[in-house]
């Protein structure tokens, strides 16, 4: 598409979106997508405005493992949003939390009250959230301090080695893809990570962050060289050509996200002082896979 090959901004159906909606100009008339450019054809496009986004209360099913007056502790589901955004207008935790707790920490902003911390959309597992200021201030000093335990479990392709030890790589922007992160130029990140079993063509390894960059666990496995079972942006090898079973190939397929879970949470309590843990098991799809790599071959 002409278009995108001269906006590297506007993706293939952002541009198809702009054609249907009238904003995109060929000579001065509304075209199709299919519609062909010819040498000296002039094309404009006229950007919309970006639509305001609002974070309105919804009725959506939370799994709470915790809660009280102060915070609130969620097992995430895989393929749910945190936080509204481009793209993700309504449907996200937050949204769900407005609705269920009518009184979030304002400090994270309109989009964000009560956010702490996050992980990403297809990543399930444990997450705190704050309901009074109070609450969200020294929840995040905890987090600054590195004294917030935050333990996961995610399924790699291949068997790391040495079977334990530390990613102190900086994360920044991809240079080239800035949807993505790199490692490189940026934040220090440090992840600690542990192989808890070999399962030969895979392995579950265990992941403790010291820092919260965006796609931590996920960018430094790859770097790795031992990506995170199904995940889209950062994983490089297909089930089906790794020479699996069928059955566990399946079974990879159907995973609703990729294979990394916040299993283990710990913190003090921001008003008590009393130390909180919490422990949840992976979603059923990734504990199925588990169970078939335990059975033998």
């Amino acid at each position: 598409m002409v278009v995108t090959e001269r906006r590297s901004d506007l993706s293939r159906s952002a541009v198809q979106r702009l054609i249907r909606e009238g904003h995109l100009l060929l000579d001065g008339r509304t075209v199709r997508p299919s519609t062909k450019v010819r040498t000296g054809s002039c094309i404009e496009i006229n950007l919309p405005p970006p639509e305001p986004v609002v974070a309105v209360p919804e009725q959506i099913p939370l799994d709470i493992v915790y809660e009280d007056h102060d915070l609130i502790v969620i097992n995430k589901p895989p393929g749910l949003v945190v936080h509204p955004g481009a793209g993700h207008a309504r449907g996200t935790l937050v949204n769900a939390l407005l609705a269920h707790c009518h009184d979030l920490s304002g400090i994270g902003g309109q989009l964000r009250p009560g956010i702490v911390h996050r992980l990403d959309k297809n990543t399930s597992g444990l997450l705190v959230a704050a309901k009074n200021d109070l609450a969200h201030r020294r929840l995040s000093a905890q987090i600054k301090a590195r004294t917030v335990r935050r333990e996961y479990w995610a399924l790699v392709w291949g068997v790391p080695s040495p079977a334990s030890g530390e990613l102190d790589l900086s994360i920044g922007r991809h240079p080239t893809d800035r949807k993505k992160m790199a490692v490189g130029a940026g934040r220090r990140a440090l992840t600690r990570y542990k192989v808890l079993e070999d399962f030969g063509r895979l392995s579950l390894v265990e992941c403790r962050l010291a820092t919260g960059r965006t796609h931590q666990i996920r960018v430094h496995l790859a770097y790795l060289g031992h990506p995170v079972v199904g995940d889209p942006v950062y994983g490089r090898r297909r089930p089906e050509s790794q020479n699996l079973p069928e059955d566990l190939i399946a079974l990879i397929q159907r995973l609703p996200g990729q294979a990394l879970h916040a299993r283990s949470l710990g913190f003090v309590h921001p008003r008590t002082d009393q130390p909180l843990d919490f422990e949840r098991p992976p979603y059923p799809e990734f504990q199925a896979l588990l169970h078939r790599l335990r059975a033998k071959p």
